[in-house]
């Protein structure tokens, strides 16, 4: 606590400096259980995950910015904690941007950063993770009063645990993305072109993203991907779509925002077939939020039906319930996970289609300007082919965090 005042002292202290300069600090900790990892695979366990930020951003005249952003990501006790949950001080975002707050004409952007594309399907840095995803990479963009039209390169940077994060763009996304603002009525419209280069791979995905305002209150987003290439000897050719609508309600005197969506994702229909490969290539999307909060399905081979509920049932505090069910697109083709790892197969397609259940229960509640809270409930009823290729036991996740900002 002595350290957390001292920053925050010396934070004020330095927001006297100008309004050229930017400071940012943020503290999040957040307390895990999770029984049944992997449908039965691995330990129990139970943890803290510490996560800590500190920003600064200096904009001398207003067409050029430079930020740089540190983080220090810990799980103290989690003995077997991987990349993803730890990465003590590292440089989370260091880059310089022109023109980046100019409404029209040219802008880039050039160095590391947190990134998200559209609803981070396929590009996007999510925050759940004590380790959030960032990106080395060079954008140029050039906007209109409705269209901005951008080329861009990005590479995940890999966690280095024992050292800092080096450049290794081996494995990188690269093209182009065209977002249209209120082309159609109060709408959003995206269109992409990108190549995703890593290994052996080469695949190419063609994509658009349309979202906005219906009659009646309703909203609509739709996403679509059809992608080919080459994965290793085999010629890949893919596909995978989401669609939703959600709408607000008043129930019981509350008001409650309804949503429905369903996701599909292809996979590979014969893997004996090396000359033939049909599995979607995520990329490296936010899944968090898309696919329930234990993470134990990702958008690979799969059909998804989801309903999500929520209601602020108190000033500053709401309630969500969520909850998904999901098959398999392939019989024969492997569950994937939230990362695109895949978890458990069936070669011969015997063990049916029907993965599980997930529901989902949390709440936030936001204490002032500075504090937020919140605390959650997960838990996944397996189904037929989990029972068959695993140990089949039903996952939960509990948790809690808080976090700090200024």
């Amino acid at each position: 606590m002595r350290l957390r005042g001292a920053v925050v002292l010396l934070l004020l202290n330095l927001m006297a400096w100008g309004e050229e300069w930017k400071f940012s600090f943020e503290q999040r900790t957040r307390y895990e259980g999770r029984w049944g990892i992997n449908f039965g695979k691995d330990p129990e366990e139970q943890y803290a995950l510490l996560r800590t930020r500190l920003g600064l951003a200096y904009t001398p005249v207003s067409w050029l910015k430079i930020s740089a952003m540190a983080q220090d990501a810990r799980a103290p006790g989690y003995a077997t904690a991987s990349a993803s949950y730890r990465d003590p001080l590292d440089l989370q975002e260091a880059y310089v941007e022109i023109n980046g707050a100019k409404k029209t004409g040219f802008a880039m952007l050039v160095g590391r950063q947190m990134v998200n594309y559209g609803e981070a399907r396929l590009i996007g840095s999510p925050q759940w993770g004590n380790v959030a995803r960032t990106w080395d990479q060079a954008r140029a963009s050039y906007k209109w009063t409705k269209w901005t039209a951008e080329g861009l390169l990005v590479s995940p940077v890999k966690v280095q645990t024992d050292g800092f994060n080096r450049i290794r763009l081996g494995d990188r996304i690269w093209g182009a993305y065209v977002t249209g603002r209120e082309v159609w009525p109060k709408t959003q419209t995206d269109f992409y072109v990108l190549r995703h280069d890593k290994d052996q791979w080469r695949v190419n995905a063609y994509g658009f993203r349309w979202g906005g305002p219906l009659p009646r209150g309703f909203q609509f987003d739709m996403e679509g991907v059809l992608e080919n290439g080459q994965v290793a000897a085999a010629r890949q050719r893919a596909g995978a779509y989401y669609g939703g609508l959600s709408r607000g309600l008043t129930v019981g005197g509350r008001k409650v925002t309804v949503s429905g969506e369903y996701k599909y994702a292809s996979g590979t229909e014969n893997p004996a077939d090396l000359s033939r490969y049909g599995t979607f290539d995520q990329f490296y999307p936010a899944n968090h939020d898309k696919f329930g909060h234990e993470d134990l399905v990702g958008w690979r081979n799969i059909h998804n039906v989801r309903a999500v509920a929520v209601s602020p049932v108190a000033k500053r505090v709401s309630v969500t319930v969520m909850y998904d069910s999901y098959w398999l697109a392939s019989e024969r083709d492997a569950l994937y996970n939230g990362s695109g790892n895949a978890v458990a197969r069936s070669p011969l397609g015997t063990a049916g289609r029907h993965v599980g259940q997930e529901v989902d229960v949390f709440s936030t509640f936001q204490a002032g300007k500075r504090w937020s809270f919140g605390a959650g409930y997960g838990y996944f009823v397996v189904g037929e082919f989990v029972r068959k290729t695993t140990p089949g036991v039903s996952p939960q996740l509990v948790y809690f965090f808080y976090t700090f900002s200024l």
